[in-house]
């Protein structure tokens, strides 16, 4: 099975620097299999290779980006409380005007809107 996204991807072509090495390779297989949810293993079932290079590119830059934001806010995101409020300061966790959560996924929206431009994120193409 090939990876969207591989660590020689990440670095030289993504010249991403967020995620240390030795949580690199488990941070960008995690991102894969949640755009595998977020497109409903379209990509899987067709094959990473068959897509289209539209398809593909978009596919690798999603997955650092999101392998990076889930490494960046990994406590935020495992955090088992939807709401948390104090003092009268408050926060809500899952969607909001630029975090979308889908399929159980929490993706920045404009990752989000960026991915579903590969036409793999709709369901109404049926699973």
């Amino acid at each position: 099975m090939a990876t969207y996204a591989d660590v020689t991807y990440y670095k030289e072509t993504y010249k991403g620097t967020s995620i240390p090495d030795d949580a690199l390779e488990r941070a960008l297989r995690q991102a894969e299999r949640h755009i595998d949810t977020l497109t409903y293993n379209r990509i899987v079932g067709a094959g990473f290779e068959r897509l289209t290079a539209f398809q593909r590119d978009i596919i690798r830059e999603v997955c650092c980006s999101l392998a990076d934001f889930e490494y960046e806010n990994a406590d935020e995101l495992n955090c088992i409380l939807q709401n948390y409020a104090i003092n009268g300061v408050s926060m809500t966790f899952g969607s909001s005007w630029n975090m979308v959560c889908q399929n159980g996924v929490a993706i920045r929206r404009d990752l989000y809107e960026y991915l579903s431009q590969t036409g793999l994120c709709c369901l109404s193409l049926g699973v």
